[in-house]
């Protein structure tokens, strides 16, 4: 069928069965997006496919669908339970979103189709083989947590009848240092099975990955961009050094230019914490999304920021996730980097993060891959987004390599180069440094880009696909003094505090601690009775914005509420000795008038007196 054809069907025209549709129904999709009408009917024919499609365009539905529609089927003709199914992914978290989205659209269909998630639910190996003791239809794992169930014998599980495999985000499968358990694992399967190889990028990974298990594989490679449209998704930038970064960033979230859902992406964890600390000072909420923490708090965090219990997340990306198809060298180390930090975290790639609005990079990504997929992470389905990256000198060729390739996923023409800039300018040493010192051509570089993308900028090209975000440093630089005492007191002490606390506190409320803890009373007292931590002291006037600071097109529009609490210098109204002596009497249910029985007691000793 021809793709004009393809974009034309709809769910009840893909031979999904009522069940299905009831599902799809209840989620409140409408139609299909074009990677789903397009794999589906081939998958549903039993052929071999390698989908490559841009993040968010619903890859996982994509295959997910025609899944539970063959289990539906042979369930009609099954004689006994069995696996029928294999879902790889490289990541705990992509492995329970996985099993979420299989479990929303086989809902309808009662126990008739049963998952089990054995990599992104629990460590424990006795629940995971429970789990699979009762031989669901559908396991979703990692490939080093199944195959060290397969190589445990067949009464653990049993993968001699699998019909489907699929593998989720194949281009990462081997980048995590799974290319020798994926290779073992293949050792299991039956001859003959179906494969479906999903991805984002076409790597030598996956082509490698292909010649291992696909057979005449179809290879889906969608007439779209890696983004989603530019009225959909808007990318804008700020020029700004580090210096500025921190005034800048609490002067758009304290004035609310940016509303909505937000993820903050910097390039270490430890610059998460900083940032955080930071915001904190500022009375805003924020949690961060630590690599290093166990997979199970990771989750946490994700599904409290989807449930809008906090409104921003700090993230970060993993250096093995940005150059996805490094050396082989770095690929065979790659277990024994997960000591430092877990490989199978994500936040850039594949995480499902609901309803994000904004995507703000404070660090601007360290290669154009990683802007891409920062990027993904809003604006997913039919929601719009943002993307604002604050970019200093040495990142601007950067920022150029970014326009570029959206101008060939746009199909834009080139557009010309900055006239002012000096050709021969070269970048700053050491990106990651928190404080950078600019050279006189340096400073003037910058005194120059600023002249021509903020005091002119009607002479910016109108086909730039990252716009220039309409914003003055003259408007909030009563914030500067501000940000930079916060910013100086988010010290790496203060970091390591913070990060030692909350390691802590995960300890302490750790379920498989708790044993132990019981038998060592002497361990637990070291950990609630250490060295007290050098938080930041917070300051209850930073919260609010005072008017005087207050950019003069604001003054009229921006919402300011006064801090409340303890802290707050608002007036009480005044109360007197005796009426605050009534109150707090009247507060304690011990000496209150109608059960103080030694007062009625001498009142009726007067009364008889007077009689």
């Amino acid at each position: 069928m021809s793709s004009t054809q393809q974009k034309t069907l709809q769910f009840h025209e893909l031979e999904l069965d009522q069940r299905i549709l009831k599902a799809i129904a209840a989620l409140g999709w409408s139609q299909p997006t074009l990677i789903q009408s397009t794999a589906i009917p081939l998958l549903l024919e039993g052929k071999d496919v390698v989908v490559r499609a841009r993040t968010g365009s619903g890859k996982t539905a994509a295959y997910a669908l025609p899944l539970i529609q063959k289990i539906l089927n042979s369930k009609l003709n099954a004689s006994e339970q069995c696996v029928s199914a294999l879902v790889l992914a490289p990541t705990k978290e992509l492995c329970r979103q996985s099993r979420q989205v299989i479990e929303q659209l086989a809902e309808s269909c009662g126990k008739v189709v049963r998952v089990a998630d054995i990599a992104g639910s629990t460590n424990d190996v006795a629940t995971q083989r429970h789990a699979l003791a009762e031989r669901p239809d559908i396991v979703i794992s990692t490939p080093a947590k199944i195959l060290a169930h397969a190589e445990a014998g067949k009464n653990v599980v049993d993968l001699r009848h699998i019909e489907t495999l699929v593998v989720d985000e194949a281009d990462l499968i081997f980048a995590f240092g799974y290319e020798q358990d994926f290779k073992r694992l293949i050792k299991h399967l039956p001859a003959i099975y179906q494969a479906v190889l999903v991805s984002a990028t076409i790597s030598d990974d996956v082509v490698r990955m292909k010649g291992l298990c696909l057979h005449d594989a179809i290879t889906l490679k969608l007439e779209e961009p890696d983004l989603v449209s530019l009225e959909q998704l808007t990318h804008q930038r700020i020029l700004a050094e580090e210096n500025d970064k921190p005034a800048i960033l609490v002067a758009l979230l304290k004035l609310t230019l940016i509303q909505g859902k937000s993820i903050i992406f910097v390039n270490n964890v430890d610059r998460c914490y900083k940032v955080r600390l930071f915001l904190e000072q500022f009375g805003i909420r924020v949690c961060v999304l630590n690599s290093e923490l166990p997979a199970n708090i990771r989750i946490h965090t994700i599904s409290q920021f989807n449930r809008g219990s906090y409104d921003i997340i700090i993230a970060s990306d993993e250096h093995m996730l940005e150059k996805p198809g490094g050396s082989n060298k770095r690929k065979a180390n790659a277990k024994s980097k997960s000591k430092k930090g877990d490989i199978e975290s994500s936040a850039s790639r594949g995480i499902d993060f609901q309803g994000v609005n904004n995507v703000i990079n404070f660090d601007f990504p360290c290669d154009v891959t990683s802007y891409i997929h920062r990027a993904g992470r809003t604006a997913r389905g039919n929601n719009k987004g943002s993307v604002l990256s604050f970019v200093s000198v040495k990142e601007l060729p950067l920022n150029e390599a970014v326009e570029q390739k959206l101008r060939r996923c746009f199909a834009r023409e080139t557009l010309p180069k900055w006239d002012d800039a000096p050709a021969k300018s070269k970048p700053i040493a050491n990106p990651n440094a928190e404080e950078t010192t600019l050279s006189k051509a340096d400073t003037k570089l910058v005194e120059q880009l600023r002249r021509n993308y903020v005091e002119r900028p009607k002479k910016v090209d109108s086909n730039d696909m990252i716009k220039l975000y309409q914003f003055k440093l003259e408007e909030v630089e009563a914030f500067r003094y501000r940000a930079q005492d916060c910013w100086r007191a988010a010290t790496r002490v203060a970091v390591h505090d913070t990060r030692l606390k909350e390691i802590k506190t995960e300890i302490l409320n750790s379920e498989k601690l708790k044993g132990f803890f019981e038998e060592n009373k002497r361990d637990l007292q070291a950990l609630r009775h250490d060295k007290p931590t050098r938080t930041i002291k917070q300051q209850s006037h930073l919260s609010h914005v005072p008017d005087y600071i207050l950019p003069k097109a604001l003054k009229r529009v921006a919402v300011n509420p006064r801090p409340t609490g303890a802290g707050s210098s608002a007036k009480q109204p005044r109360m007197s000795a005796g009426k605050a002596a009534f109150q707090r009497q009247s507060n304690d249910p011990l000496m209150v008038s109608e059960v103080d029985y030694g007062k009625r007691r001498n009142f009726t000793q007067r009364k008889k007196k007077t009689k």
